[in-house]
């Protein structure tokens, strides 16, 4: 097997989570693969997957190279289609991320555009409350709220939300608008559990950071909850600003104690393929830069 199918079939073995998957994939028998891989490991003299009963990770090695190994394989292939005069329309699968809330208001209306410029493209998209692992799930393009740990993946600043405290009006009519982070403790307030794990939260008065505690009475694990019962009338939450943009323009919910708000967070768009990201790629991240970029919600 030449270098590249066995870069390919390593690849696959990643993309798939594991030898006989890749293996149903290729067409091939799960020992074809699992031989590959170990004499592609030989070659190198680096070990670059750690294998186990039920699943495979990669290595640091193992990590690096994978993510070479896309760059190349995607140039081979856009290689392929200017010499056959096909370059000119991304193709081929697109897996992006977001949050939920996120992924519904903003990345949709992206890959419905990507997808209608872009005929032979398909995508799927996971719009889900926790951080993937873009490697170890196939991730191509990710969007990220919040500061990034150091790591090889690419990221692209497109905006930045608040952490604001919202209520609707006929709550606040009822109850009183609260001045001061202190003013809180007579407040009904809703907790979403996804967001803070313990039942608190953190506010700046000039320099200093003041600590909340909180006794809400209603707990609930998803944002959308909390912004329906908010809106409803019954207390005070805490969300990000896209995650009731519309609700602040439409009236149902007004922010509360703008000026106690912790600093924005930044709103990025993830990639792992470096300058020389795959066609397919390159368009959904030109797409998505300029359409997030100009939203005013997020700027």
């Amino acid at each position: 097997m030449d270098r590249f199918q066995a870069m390919a079939t390593f690849v696959t073995v990643v993309e798939t989570g594991g030898f006989a998957s890749a293996a149903r994939k290729l067409d091939v028998s799960p020992s074809v693969v699992s031989r590959v891989v170990t004499d592609l490991e030989e070659r190198l003299g680096v070990r670059l997957l750690t294998r186990t009963t039920r699943v495979v990770r990669l290595t640091d090695a193992g990590s690096a190279y994978f993510d070479d190994c896309r760059r190349i394989l995607g140039e081979v292939d856009d290689a392929e289609l200017s010499a056959t005069g096909t370059h000119s329309s991304p193709r081929g699968h697109l897996t992006v991320t977001a949050p939920v809330l996120f992924g519904k208001y903003y990345v949709m209306p992206v890959v419905i555009d990507y997808l209608a410029r872009y005929p032979d493209a398909n995508v799927t998209a996971w719009f889900i409350d926790r951080v993937v692992n873009m490697v170890d799930e196939g991730i191509d393009v990710a969007v990220r709220i919040g500061e990034l740990a150091s790591s090889s993946l690419q990221a692209i600043g497109v905006g930045s939300v608040r952490r604001v405290l919202c209520a609707s009006p006929e709550y606040l009519e009822r109850h009183g608008v609260p001045r001061r982070p202190q003013d809180l403790d007579g407040h009904t307030t809703i907790l979403v559990s996804g967001i803070s794990t313990t039942p608190e939260w953190r506010l700046n008065e000039g320099s200093k950071q003041v600590i909340v505690r909180l006794q809400p009475r209603l707990t609930t694990t998803t944002n959308d909850s909390a912004i329906a019962a908010a809106a409803a009338g019954f207390g005070i939450t805490r969300l990000l600003s896209y995650q009731v943009a519309h609700h602040l323009r439409d009236g149902t919910l007004q922010i509360v104690l703008p000026e106690f708000e912790p600093p924005a967070l930044p709103v990025q768009v993830v990639h792992r393929e470096g300058r020389h990201a795959a066609q397919k790629v390159r368009a959904f991240l030109d797409l998505a830069i300029d359409t997030l970029r100009a939203d005013p919600s997020l700027n």
